[in-house]
């Protein structure tokens, strides 16, 4: 049994993309429970992996920032991970330290020899991976400005960049922002609005008001009504394509529930001290 419904099965979930372009992408999800709704939102922000610089080597820094503060911004430069499915977490690579099986290299020599301000971008970092670069919007692009020099000063620096999810470190989110919206009428009365005279006027519909009709306000009132439709809007930083984003996001969804519904069937093969950590319960 793989899971899958058939293809005219009426209580599957529907998505229909309302615009989609290379950093944006705007979905409705509907026939869904606000719980499987709100935990692809979830994953999509926090358990898509992605590539991003995670150790910095300073060979010379002559610069007016401080290695510390250097390190942290070459972290968060988004980098092309079409490729990161391929690569394997650290904790499960067998090497030392890092090789091209876990990570990708990446290296930086810049020295400014003339008058006035050299300034270094993404642009300039060398990958050994040409599937794994920074990200640029344009050919005409030069990536994200990391230092700016003067005559005579120097950097030089060696990076590793490893597989990761956002939940360890925000650099590793494929995705700037997450619009989630259900009922924009609120007719479920989800949500308590504060107002000084008109609520209608003070808290003013969004776009996705168009998609649904408002309830008669002296009809009853039902207590069992729960949200089905849900209006995504998924922007990415570049690394990710947004429709990636949201398969990728799907899988690990699934992949979560596989290895719950393993564990149900195969209670012996679980590890007795599995909610341990170092001999000590979680708490």
């Amino acid at each position: 049994m793989n899971g899958s419904l058939p293809v005219n099965d009426q209580s599957a979930p529907r998505v229909r993309i309302r615009n989609l372009d290379k950093n944006n992408l705007d979905f409705v999800l509907s026939n869904t429970s606000l719980s499987v709704a709100n935990s692809l939102r979830r994953v999509m922000i926090a358990e898509v992996p992605t590539m991003a610089i995670d150790l910095v080597e300073f060979y010379e820094n002559t610069t007016v920032l401080a290695d510390e503060y250097l390190a942290h911004r070459l972290g968060l430069v988004p980098l092309i991970s079409h490729t990161a499915e391929k690569f394997k977490y650290t904790r499960d690579c067998v090497c030392a330290e890092y090789c091209k099986e876990c990570s990708v290299e990446f290296t930086l020599h810049v020295k400014c020899t003339e008058p006035g301000t050299r300034v270094v971008y993404s642009s300039e970092l060398i990958s050994s991976n040409k599937n794994v670069v920074p990200v640029l919007e344009s050919e005409d692009d030069r990536g994200v400005i990391l230092v700016k020099m003067r005559k005579g000063q120097e950097l030089n620096i060696h990076c590793i960049a490893k597989k990761g999810v956002a939940k360890e470190h925000a650099k590793w989110s494929p995705c700037s922002a997450v619009g989630f919206e259900y009922d924009p009428h609120n007719n479920l009365r989800h949500s308590d609005y504060w107002f000084e005279k008109s609520v209608k006027d003070e808290w003013p519909l969004s776009a996705n008001a168009a998609e649904e009709l408002e309830n008669d306000p002296d009809a009853p009132f039902d207590f069992k009504a729960e949200p089905t439709t849900f209006y995504f809007n998924v922007e990415t930083i570049g690394s990710l394509e947004p429709q990636e984003v949201v398969k990728t996001a799907t899988r690990v969804i699934q992949e979560k529930f596989g290895d719950l519904q393993v564990a149900l069937e195969n209670p012996q093969d679980s590890e007795p001290n599995a909610n341990m950590d170092d001999g000590e319960p979680w708490v």
